[in-house]
């Protein structure tokens, strides 16, 4: 007879509700009482990690789409994702964990061919705000950090948070002394600057002037050799990518810019020298070299010709040699006085 009475087992829809409930209780400390509370938060764990097997599946099973499609659909019509966001400090570090995937998941989820989350987010961009002051709290950086990046996959969230005044956080972010936090940060900072390139480009337009002081000054001139090289590799990659041309053609005509570029050729640091040479190319390949910077380079002929003649990959590389060939004929044909 006890078979009967079995009690039904939930949907993702009933999960998504019973978490949200949690979460609600959690977040404004209804329970008062040790015991109910430590209940409470086990239930909320096991909630949490329910969803992420519904999404992820398991070694025995694959996901079901039309289970991934109800529980999306339901995480999204309410406030779940901010209480998670809130609350998930107070969660132990599993939960954290499972929290943490469950986001990154339902980035990607479409629903109707839908991404709920992106229409849900373009409502929301103030949780960017919380996710990004994430890398000031050592407990919480990875997690948020990791959630953030799912969240600018979505062309709407990268536009506000480039446009964001907490931009501007990103340079000291990448040079906090928490290696882990800082590296991470790094890679938000690169996915903000890579992935949607028609919104970067625009960004750079309108920002140019600060963005780069700020880059120049905190990155590329950091006395922190990893912050030196992750910026300068990072600096090729924006430079080099064709919808970025007007920017590259701005840069490559600064002469602050060049002495910065000049002093990273001269690294002992054979990586820096490396991805250095693949900005300063740039500059000595440009037609229309402004007076300043044909006679920086004039002037610094012999010493160019000099280091580029020892400039070696480790390895053969057919591209790299043929690059550096070219810049050798590009600065043995320059003339003082010349603008070309």
């Amino acid at each position: 007879m006890k078979g009967l009475f079995k009690s039904k087992p939930r949907t993702p829809v009933d999960i998504v509700r019973q978490t949200r409930d949690l979460l609600v209780a959690l977040d404004l400390n209804a329970e008062s009482k040790e015991s109910k509370r430590e209940e409470k938060m086990a239930e909320l764990a096991k909630n949490i990690r329910e969803m992420k097997l519904i999404l992820y599946g398991s070694s025995e099973a694959e996901p079901v789409p039309e289970a991934c499609a109800q529980l999306t659909q339901e995480f999204f019509r309410e406030n779940t994702l901010r209480l998670l966001i809130i609350c998930l400090p107070k969660l132990n570090l599993e939960a954290r964990k499972d929290g943490t995937q469950v986001v990154a998941n339902l980035q990607r989820q479409q629903v109707h061919s839908r991404l709920v989350a992106s229409d849900y987010l373009e409502k929301n961009l103030d949780l960017m705000g919380l996710l990004i002051a994430g890398y000031e709290n050592t407990d919480m950086a990875l997690h948020y950090g990791s959630m953030l990046r799912e969240c600018i996959r979505h062309q709407v969230v990268a536009r506000y948070v480039l446009e964001s005044e907490r931009m501007k956080n990103f340079f000291d972010y990448i040079q906090l002394p928490n290696f882990d936090i800082a590296a991470d940060a790094a890679a938000t900072f690169k996915e903000l600057l890579t992935r949607h390139k028609a919104t970067v480009a625009e960004f750079l337009k309108s920002n140019y002037d600060w963005f780069f002081a700020e880059y120049n000054s905190k990155l590329l001139e950091s006395v922190n050799y990893i912050t030196r090289r992750q910026a300068i590799k990072l600096l090729g990659d924006i430079l080099l990518d064709r919808s970025n041309s007007s920017i590259m053609i701005r840069y490559v005509s600064s002469r602050d810019n060049l002495r910065i570029l000049m002093n990273l050729l001269r690294e002992s640091s054979k990586s820096i020298q490396i991805e250095a040479f693949h900005v300063f190319k740039l500059f000595a390949a440009n037609q229309n070299k402004p007076p300043d910077i044909v006679s920086i380079l004039v002037a610094n002929r012999n010493k160019l010709l000099r280091l580029f003649a020892d400039f070696k990959f480790d390895k053969a590389d057919e591209q790299f040699e043929a690059d550096k060939a070219q810049v050798i004929r590009e600065i043995s044909s320059l003339e003082a006085g010349d603008t070309s």
